[in-house]
């Protein structure tokens, strides 16, 4: 079987109430800075992202207030910093298509575009508390993945030897996550299943997770939760910038 190596590639920076988005009623009212994280993955033959991240600074600020793109972090520039062409990669699997996940996309034009079928079902045609998340045009915006043709897929799926998407809807309700087998055992993408490392952390003696604030099914995003932490050997959180203490994984 393949193993991979795994980059993680900050794309931006995201400024959002830490109750609201990261640790659910803990830290309400408090602003943190998040980065918005996209994933290079090569077995030395194949090439693949999982994720491309946000948008420029002014889109990203009305998103929300004061987030940003720096001189370099959109995704091309991070991937040719590594000496590797957005016109190389074969592959790219959406953990979901919300905002932060899916902008430049018009730099991958030959990219085989993965995404779950009930994601992409529910971007076209979101309720209304979830316009903004997915650019929808009643807002006046257009998003990327609009015009693109996506091989979409449900249950899980070998997407290439060595790489599983799997189910965790709850954040959205099409969410996937990637397990990669590296020669370190199986890291797990989790997108924005697991938004941070304190997710992993135990909320009380009865709960050993503390789980994110932003979510479309709280049921459902606890049991993905669980089907992660059952799946993999290391966790690689959405928006933790603990995950740049180490240049490669795998």
């Amino acid at each position: 079987m393949s193993e991979y190596h795994i980059w993680p590639l900050k794309t931006g920076t995201i400024v959002v109430d830490k109750g609201g988005y990261v640790t659910r009623g803990i830290g309400d009212g408090q602003r943190v800075e998040i980065p918005a994280t996209a994933w290079y993955l090569t077995d030395g033959r194949r090439k693949v992202m999982v994720d491309l991240g946000m948008c420029h600074t002014a889109l990203a600020d009305w998103h929300h207030k004061g987030s940003w793109q720096a001189p370099g972090e959109a995704i091309h520039e991070q991937l040719q910093a590594l000496g590797v062409q957005p016109a190389e990669i074969e592959v790219v699997i959406f953990t979901h298509l919300h905002w932060d996940h899916c902008h430049h996309l018009e730099r991958f034009p030959g990219a085989r575009l993965v995404v779950s079928a009930q994601e992409y079902a529910f971007a076209l045609n979101p309720i209304p508390p979830y316009f903004k998340s997915y650019e929808h045009s009643a807002l006046g915006t257009k998003a990327p993945y609009l015009g693109r043709t996506f091989d979409t897929i449900s249950g899980e799926i070998e997407i290439l030897p060595g790489l599983v998407a799997f189910p965790t809807p709850g954040h959205s309700p099409g969410h996937i996550s990637v397990a990669v087998n590296t020669s370190h055992g199986v890291h797990v993408i989790a997108g924005d299943a697991i938004f941070a490392y304190d997710n992993l952390k135990p909320l009380d003696e009865h709960t050993p997770f503390t789980i994110m604030g932003r979510f479309a099914d709280i049921v459902a995003a606890w049991t993905s939760m669980e089907d992660i932490v059952r799946r993999a050997d290391v966790v690689l959180p959405g928006h933790d910038a603990r995950v740049f203490n180490a240049e490669v994984y795998g």
